[in-house]
């Protein structure tokens, strides 16, 4: 594996962002959202957006908002990052219409990240049962994590946060702070997790040693799943992620504290997981997906990773099983993008993080 890895180091390089305007076109496709965070693709043609201040949203197949939101969504803690978060359909949405929800609960004293699934029915959620909560609760309004995927097996990943201000939990097992947990559908523990049998653990640990994971994605193709997350400045993170392992936070790290004094005098240990690419500076990645469309050929099988700080979307080009450079796109747009997703139509699909968010529709220039 860690030969993988170095291969995988030696072979990223940071390409020219000359990808020009010609060679795609970006549209609205709908606009007037609140701070949106996640979107899923129903199979009928319609769309799903999560907006931070706690609403679902509606957005039908010729791209125009629903003026009324979804009805029966459970309430989120909103405040600074907090709110409701990602939304995902279940493995097989087409007969039972599932969908999960994840989002913070709790008050400004005392809160964490919580999971839900309900069945989506006429426009409005019906049985609703929360299936997951982090624990401990804790105060402060940052690092939810609340990125959703799905294994083969249909179990769900859910990635969570270290809370901010104690990133020291993300070593401790016996929490869900700073890790990757693992749940059956019906938010049971699956009996193969990781460290199950290990005392004192949470059973639903799936990785840990992370800060704020907001990008998660299986890659059919290859059978590797891959995460991003946040680091503090500088230091965010591309993964590869394995059962049981722990990827370092806060006792490797590239990044430096906001006030610039170290974390860590390390940034790789023996028996810690180190990343495949780090981004220093910063680029705040906030998602992440395989494009596997039919609209970009030259896309196909590249890791697509939406970033705030940057502005932009890092297209990460994978050449078989290895990574091969990187390219910087759609920074012309000046927007910091939540969320980037592969549409059934074969577009590519951007969330704009702002009180004015947007949808925006990518296809290859005529």
């Amino acid at each position: 594996m860690k030969n993988l890895r170095s291969g995988l180091l030696l072979a990223t390089v940071l390409l020219s962002s000359s990808l020009q305007a010609m060679d795609y076109k970006v549209s609205t496709y709908t606009e007037g959202l609140d701070h949106p965070w996640s979107m899923a693709f129903l199979p009928d043609g319609r769309m799903l957006v999560t907006e931070r201040v706690g609403r679902l949203r509606i957005i039908e197949a010729d791209g125009s908002l629903r003026e009324a939101p979804v009805g029966g969504v459970p309430e989120a803690f909103v405040s600074s990052q907090a709110g409701l978060m990602e939304v995902a359909l279940d493995p097989d949405f087409a007969s039972n219409q599932q969908i999960y929800l994840s989002y913070a609960y709790g008050d400004r004293g005392a809160n964490n990240t919580r999971l839900a699934r309900a069945r989506l029915v006429d426009g409005a959620l019906q049985d609703l049962t929360v299936i997951f909560s982090a624990l401990p609760a804790k105060a402060g309004t940052s690092h939810y994590g609340g990125r959703i995927a799905f294994l083969p097996d249909k179990t769900l990943l859910l990635t969570l946060g270290d809370g901010f201000d104690y990133r020291e939990e993300a070593q401790n097992a016996a929490n869900h702070l700073g890790k990757i947990v693992r749940l059956n559908r019906d938010g049971s523990v699956p009996v193969n997790n990781p460290v199950i049998n290990q005392p004192d653990a949470a059973p639903e640990i799936y990785s840990l040693g992370h800060r704020n994971v907001q990008g998660i994605v299986y890659d059919s193709q290859l059978n590797r799943l891959y995460s991003t997350e946040h680091g503090p400045k500088g230091g965010d993170e591309l993964n590869m992620l394995e059962p049981g392992k722990n990827y370092g936070w806060p006792l490797a790290t590239f990044g430096v504290d906001y006030n610039g004094a170290q974390i860590s005098p390390y940034t790789e240990l023996p028996g810690y997981e180190p990343p495949l690419l780090h981004w220093t500076p910063s680029v705040a990645p906030s998602s992440l997906t395989v494009y596997n469309g039919s609209k970009f050929e030259q896309w196909r099988g590249d890791l697509f990773v939406s970033t705030l700080a940057e502005r932009s979307v890092r297209r990460i080009r994978m050449k078989g099983s290895m990574l091969a450079g990187e390219e910087v796109l759609f920074e012309e747009l000046d927007e910091r993008i939540r969320d980037v997703r592969g549409g059934p139509d074969g577009a590519l699909y951007l969330l704009t993080d702002s009180s004015d968010g947007r949808v925006l529709k990518v296809l290859p220039a005529e």
